[in-house]
């Protein structure tokens, strides 16, 4: 069993930024793929970005360029940076967990999630 736990959300103006952090429990922490996804209000759960034990970092077209993954693997612990904030990236943001290490895109595929975190881009 996996533990995934989010925080950093909030709210934020347009333009601004915010750092949100997934902490997975598990010795093999490195492996795993690690995914965030966001969900806003009347909308499908959408990939945003991801990590896996691989070198490419996939990221949506909605946020590339403007987000950035990166992983600290002492803490077991994976930091999605938003920069740029737009009033269309308010959702709740989701960390999903895979000890398998490969690059997936569906929601449906990931075991383990935390409960998530909310942001909100004023305009």
């Amino acid at each position: 069993q996996v533990q995934v736990v989010e925080s950093g959300g909030g709210l934020v103006q347009a333009g601004g930024s915010l750092r949100l952090s997934c902490t997975a429990s598990g010795r093999d922490f490195s492996r795993y793929t690690i995914t965030w996804f966001r969900q806003a209000p009347d909308k499908e759960r959408e990939f945003v970005a991801l990590t896996w034990s691989g070198n490419r970092t996939p990221y949506s077209d909605a946020v590339r360029g403007r987000f950035k993954v990166f992983k600290d693997n002492t803490k077991n612990t994976v930091y999605l940076q938003m920069n740029d904030l737009k009033p269309e990236d308010t959702a709740v943001y989701y960390c999903a967990a895979d000890p398998d290490g490969n690059i997936k895109y569906d929601a449906n595929s990931y075991p383990y999630w935390g409960q998530g975190t909310e942001v909100t881009v004023s305009s």
